[in-house]
């Protein structure tokens, strides 16, 4: 009777079985990145030594002889053309505070915002005494990154139709990692919800809205008719005929 006897062997590691673009070196804090003193230090590692460690937990990226560590749970750092989801704080002087999950409070001033009816012209007084008609806060918005400022706080704009005050919903929080730059982040789901996915971990989730011609054109016009849904009769209606399409696609 033949007998198959196997010797333990070396289990082989996972970069040998990855493709060498697929592999991420993961780090913890402590763990030596490099021994090579002709690398230059980076965000997340320091110096002891003479060898390169990581002062965070994340991933290893290099960019010619300078040696980073990205975190996998930070705060959200904005770029210019970032699709994001805040929350207005504070209105101030010509400019709304906004709550992005960022280290400083964005800004988003109120030439970056589109006026009732898409009026295009200057912002004048009476504009500003009615900043509150506009967004007041507590309000919830979809904006664009337009600029980054020295000190790291983004600028907002809404100069578009798909951008502004959002409306009913719910809004789910996750880590700004999670959410990776692509071109388009409004979806319309399969099971009857749409979604917009802020690259700074704010998510949210609307029932669909039904296109209306191009004519009516203007940031704000879907905006001060949200008023009229949150009422207390129309917000039943709507969450009625939202449980009996729910029902019908259980069947």
């Amino acid at each position: 009777m033949a007998v198959d006897i196997r010797l333990p062997a070396a289990k082989p590691k996972v970069s040998e079985i990855l493709e060498p673009e697929d592999v991420k070196h993961l780090v913890s804090p402590g763990d030596v990145i490099t021994a090579d003193t002709g690398f230059m230090r980076g965000h997340g590692t320091y110096m002891s030594e003479e060898k390169l460690l990581a002062s965070v937990a994340g991933v290893v990226e290099r960019v010619n002889k300078l040696i980073c560590v990205r975190p996998l749970k930070t705060r959200y750092y904005g770029e210019v053309g970032d699709i994001v989801v805040g929350r207005i704080t504070e209105v101030q002087q010509k400019r709304w505070k906004v709550e992005t999950n960022s280290r400083l409070d964005s800004v988003l001033l109120l030439s970056s915002v589109n006026l009732p009816g898409g009026e295009l012209r200057r912002r004048s007084a009476e504009d500003e005494l009615a900043m509150r008609d506009y967004l007041q806060e507590g309000d919830l918005i979809s904006a664009e990154v337009q600029a980054v400022y020295s000190d790291g706080a983004l600028s907002l704009h809404t100069r578009s139709l798909k951008y502004g005050k959002l409306g009913q919903g719910v809004l789910v929080q996750v880590s700004p990692s999670l959410v990776k730059r692509r071109k388009t982040h409004f979806h319309n789901l399969p099971c009857g919800a749409s979604i917009i996915l802020g690259n700074n971990g704010f998510i949210w989730i609307y029932p669909p809205i039904e296109q209306k011609d191009d004519d009516e054109a203007g940031g704000f016009i879907t905006n001060l008719e949200i008023k009229d849904i949150l009422k207390p009769e129309v917000m039943d209606e709507i969450v009625f005929g939202t449980r009996q399409r729910l029902l019908e696609q259980e069947g």
